[in-house]
């Protein structure tokens, strides 16, 4: 290709993911959430989990593999759902956990009736 002569740029299809066809078959709808908006529940999670967990952790242990990393996090997500009470919008006070037992036979109400 000669100095002279543009450039082509080839425009792929972006990769399709097993996720999308499972949404598809389900019929349901697949929305992104505003990034850097902690109004949203997964962008305030991830700053819970950043500032609670992963900073602590770094500074109190030296991580030789992803594997102690993943079990330090497991520990840490299944007392943020099960043992910390949440002051959130549907928690009043109670744990995630609680909270979707909770709500339990609404939703399978609301599943029957649609």
């Amino acid at each position: 290709m000669g100095a002279d002569q543009p450039r082509q740029r080839v425009l792929r299809q972006p990769e399709r993911h097993e996720y999308e066809l499972y949404l598809a078959v389900e019929d349901i709808d697949h929305s992104r959430t505003k990034t850097k908006s902690p109004q949203t529940i997964c962008e305030r999670f991830h700053k819970t989990a950043l500032n609670e967990c992963y900073r602590v952790a770094f500074r109190k242990k030296v991580y030789r593999s992803i594997d102690e990393l993943q079990a330090d996090l497991d520990l840490w997500i299944r007392e943020y759902n099960e043992q910390r009470p949440h002051q959130g919008r549907w928690c009043f006070g109670k744990t995630p956990m609680q909270t979707s037992l909770d709500a339990m036979p609404m939703t399978k109400e609301k599943m029957i009736a649609a």
